[in-house]
Order: C-alpha cells, then sequence, then structure tokens
C-alpha cells in the first residue's frame, strides 16, 4: 500500500478571469481561496446606502421647500403686523407737511407697498406649494423604489452566495478533522461518509455551485452598477429642474420686494433734509438745549454732606512704612487719620484715576501706639480693610512709621495718640448717658487731650466695649472708694515720647494699662 497524501497538499480549484473592473480589484486577493473573506452583500448595501443618501438630499430639499413655503406664508402675516404700524393715520400729524413731498406722504407710500409685500408672500407660498414641492416629493418616492428592487433582487443572491460559502466551509472544516484523524490512527477504519477522498469530491461539489452562485450574483451587481447610471443621471436632472423653477419663484419675489423698498427709499429721499428740522427747532426753541450754554464741571458740582465734619480728615499727609519683609525696607504711602478714628493707608492722593480704596485700615481704639524715637514711631494693631471674611485671617502686627521731619513725627503721633481714645462726650451725651454718673467717666470727661504730653495722656484709653460694660454693671453707679480718689487726684508722671527702649510700646506706669488692655484685645 502507498503511502497516503495529506489532502492538505493537494491545490483546490482555481477562479482565475471570473471578474474584472474594480470588482476584480477588490477581490483579488481572496480570488485563491475557496471561501473569500469579502462580504457577498458587500456591494448591495453600498449601493442601497447610496440610494438612502440620494432619498436623503432629496428629503432635505423637500423639508426646505416646505420651510421655505411656511416662511412666506408666515412673513405674510408679520407684514400685516408691520401694515398695522402704519394703517392708522400719522399721530401728531399737525407738526408734518400734508403735501405729498413730505412725510405724511412718506407714510402713505409705506402703506400701499406694505400691502404690496403680503399679497407678494402668499403668492410665492402657493407657487412653492403647487409647483416646487410636488416634484420632489415624486422624485423621493422614485428612490424609495430603486432601493426596494435592489434589496428584493440583489439581496436575495447575496443570500445564496452565503449560503453556499456556508456550506463548502463546512466540508473543508470535515476533510480537516478526517485527514488529521487518518494520519494519526493509520490502519485504522474509516467511515465511509468520513473518507477524505469522498469529502474532497463533496467539496468539489458544493465549491463548483458556490462559484455559480457568485458568478450570478456578481452579473446582478454589474446590471445594476450600469444602471445606478443612468438613474442618478435622472435624479440631478430633475433636482436642477426643480431649482431652477424654485429660484425664478424666488427671484420674482425678491424683484418685487426690492422695487417696493426702493420705491419706499426715493419717497423718503424726496423730502428736503432741513425741511421738517427747521420747523421742528422753530416751533421747539425754548424746549432744546442751547448750544452755547457751557458744560458742567466737577469743580461746580455739590452734594449733600460734602463738608461734613466726618468727612474732613485730622491729619494727612505722606508718611513711609517699614515693610513685613525686612528686605524691601521703607515705602512711601498717603495715610489719613479720620474722625472716625481710622488710620488708612492710600497709594496716593487721586481720587479720579482709580477708586480709592484702603489699603490698609486701622482702628485706632483697638490699637496700640509705642513711644516716639526722633522721626519714627510705631503703632500695633489689626487690618481691617479687608472686610468680614479677610479681617478673620489677619493677625496683629506691629508697624513702623518714619515721618518726614522730627515736628512731622510728633505732629502723627500726638493725633494717632488722641484717636486711640474715646471722644469727650458733649452736653448732650452727657445728660443721656448712663455712665455719666460715674466718678471715672466724669473723671475722663474733665481730663484735656492735648497732643503736647498733658496730663490726660496718663489715663488708660476707655474703649467702647468697656463702657457699655460699665453701664451694664451695678457697680457702674456706686461712688468710688476714697483710696481710688486719692489715686486719682495724685499726680501721675507724663509719658515720655523720646524714650529708646528695648520696646516701641514702653509706656510710664499711669500709661501701662494701655498696653496691656489693647495686647489683650488683639
Amino acid at each position: 500500500m502507498s503511502t497516503p497524501v495529506s489532502p492538505v497538499e493537494h491545490k483546490l480549484p482555481q477562479r482565475s478571469g471570473t471578474v474584472s473592473s474594480s470588482f476584480t480589484r477588490r477581490t483579488s486577493m481572496s480570488d485563491d481561496e475557496a471561501i473569500p473573506d469579502t462580504d457577498s452583500s458587500q456591494t448591495t448595501n453600498l449601493l442601497i446606502e447610496r440610494l438612502r443618501a440620494w432619498k436623503h438630499v432629496c428629503g432635505n430639499l423637500e423639508d426646505y421647500m416646505t420651510a421655505t413655503l411656511k416662511i412666506s406664508k408666515s412673513q405674510s402675516k408679520d407684514h400685516e403686523k408691520i401694515l398695522k404700524t402704519v394703517n392708522e393715520p400719522l399721530k401728531e400729524s399737525h407738526h408734518f407737511s400734508s403735501s405729498a413731498g413730505g412725510v405724511a406722504g412718506l407714510i402713505e407710500n409705506m402703506r400701499n407697498n406694505s400691502q404690496g409685500m403680503v399679497n407678494m408672500y402668499l403668492d410665492t407660498e402657493k407657487n412653492l406649494k403647487g409647483g416646487v414641492l410636488p416634484t420632489l416629493e415624486r422624485l423621493h418616492k422614485e428612490i424609495k423604489n430603486k432601493s426596494k428592487e435592489l434589496k428584493s433582487g440583489a439581496a436575495k443572491g447575496a443570500k445564496a452566495v452565503e449560503k453556499a460559502r456556508q456550506l463548502t466551509q463546512k466540508h473543508i472544516e470535515l476533510l480537516g478533522q478526517n485527514s488529521a484523524t487518518h494520519d494519526s490512527s493509520f490502519g485504522n477504519k474509516i467511515e465511509t461518509a468520513h473518507d477524505p477522498y469522498i469529502l474532497k469530491r463533496g467539496i468539489n461539489h458544493r465549491l463548483n455551485k458556490q462559484i455559480i452562485e457568485e458568478n450570478n450574483h456578481r452579473n446582478d451587481i454589474l446590471a445594476v452598477q450600469n444602471s445606478f447610471q443612468s438613474f442618478e443621471g435622472y435624479v440631478l436632472l430633475t433636482l436642477q429642474g426643480a431649482l431652477e423653477q424654485f429660484f425664478q419663484i424666488m427671484g420674482a419675489q425678491l424683484d418685487r420686494q426690492r422695487a417696493m423698498y426702493g420705491e419706499i427709499l426715493a419717497t423718503a429721499q424726496r423730502i428736503p433734509p432741513d425741511f421738517e428740522w427747521v420747523n421742528f427747532v422753530v416751533r421747539n426753541d425754548s424746549t432744546l438745549v442751547n448750544p452755547d450754554s457751557p458744560p458742567r464741571t466737577f469743580e461746580s458740582v455739590t452734594f449733600p454732606n460734602m463738608d461734613h465734619r466726618s468727612t474732613q480728615p485730622l491729619l494727612e499727609g505722606s508718611l513711609e512704612r517699614r515693610s513685613r519683609a525686612v528686605i524691601k525696607g521703607y515705602s512711601t504711602g498717603y495715610y489719613v487719620v479720620t474722625p472716625a478714628r481710622y488710620l488708612h493707608e492710600f497709594k496716593d492722593n487721586d481720587d479720579f484715576r482709580q477708586d480709592p480704596t484702603p489699603q490698609l485700615s486701622l482702628y485706632l481704639p483697638d490699637s496700640i501706639v509705642g513711644a516716639i524715637d526722633g522721626v519714627k514711631f510705631n503703632v500695633k494693631g489689626k487690618d481691617v480693610s479687608s472686610g468680614k471674611v479677610g479681617n478673620a485671617f489677619h493677625t496683629t502686627t506691629e508697624l513702623s512709621f518714619k515721618a518726614h521731619s522730627a515736628s512731622d513725627a510728633e505732629k502723627w503721633w500726638s493725633v494717632i495718640k488722641d484717636s486711640t481714645r474715646n471722644p469727650v462726650p458733649t452736653a448732650a451725651s452727657t445728660a443721656t448717658s448712663p455712665t455719666a454718673t460715674s466718678p471715672t467717666a466724669a473723671a475722663a470727661a474733665a481730663t484735656p487731650t492735648s497732643p503736647t504730653g498733658s496730663t490726660s495722656q496718663n489715663q488708660p484709653p476707655v474703649y467702647a466695649e468697656k463702657e457699655k460694660e460699665n453701664a451694664g454693671s451695678p457697680a457702674s453707679t456706686t461712688p468710688a472708694s476714697p483710696a481710688i480718689d486719692a489715686k486719682e487726684k495724685a499726680p501721675t508722671p507724663g509719658i515720655s515720647r523720646t524714650a529708646s527702649t528695648a520696646s516701641h510700646f514702653h509706656t510710664s506706669p499711669g500709661g501701662s494699662a494701655v498696653a496691656e488692655s489693647s495686647e489683650k484685645k488683639s
């Protein structure tokens, strides 16, 4: 017995020269295979998709025409609204000339042309609905019928090809399994139906039927492809005819509309430019603005409370402040002490270039003023210029200031020091204040607040919070003890403004309470 040869080595029948044109180029890589890897319905699906694209083009044009005729109908209604604006008699017609060459004649011309535009848009809607749109609808139906024919004809052929390929593929797999079984168990009995020889001949039979189905399907596809060129030409000619009709309708509308607007313009241009205005100026000379009157100036404008005493600064000018970054040294700024007892810092004194928002604000009653040292003095306080949210993150810091001269430093130090105290109550406030009867408040009111180092500087500042506490506590209405009276009558030494110590907040024994009270609050 001769050695059996594996069926894998046998070459299957080849299909050469069975296809041509673009189909040949697309399937040349798979012509030698029994089961090509191409989809037999691929061409059919592509042609169906192309018909669907043409159908969508036609549908888009139908929607375009439908929307256009709807807009034409809507515009006729809109122009009816426009007509109503000039349909009524002209109000205040006595202001204008009643002749045809004036404004009254222009309004009458606009009324007539507006009515013409209403009728024009109604005609456009009627022409599009009865002429252009039916042509596109008929073409849409023809494309749908062409697609149905392709699906019922070529699509069935594609299914037959796929069925034949599946049968061939099934037997090829069966031949491979039994060929391997024959090689691995040589000499064993193999069923007749599984004999590789019989299986190979069965493959040849089914492969031949498959090729016949493929060629029949190819011929059908070629016929459809050849008919597509002429069909698309017919579709394009139909679309072009519909659009030409659309152009004529819309062009006639635009020409009529342009002529109507041109007539309105010509009527308006015939009116002399100064005819109505000269008459209007003569009739309303007393009401119109006099061109010879001067314009307003900032200096001549006044507003309420512009000179109120609370708006006048106690002291203002330039100072130098040492930056918190030691490397930067001192920088010059514009500082103001206000009657509200704030020390504000600005870049400059210009109110017009930008909004004068303080870059730094210290509430002086909550601050501590250190000793003066030549042209330098320090203030320890909390910056409150950033609002409630920003102020919550600010801490009490010591700020070092430097004036231009010793006399300027003395002036700034005195005003700032006086502002750390509560203001001396007036006669009206003393009569109504619940703390006016207390010896402490009376002593504070009787103490002068001279900035030159008088006895008022020996007393600690009384803060608003402490006044409220004294007013609400029962002890505020009790008379002071003799020991306290004797202590208050005893003379106290003044604060040294020129003493230079390790701390800028060194005060006399009589003024040490200021630093302690303020530091606790900070």
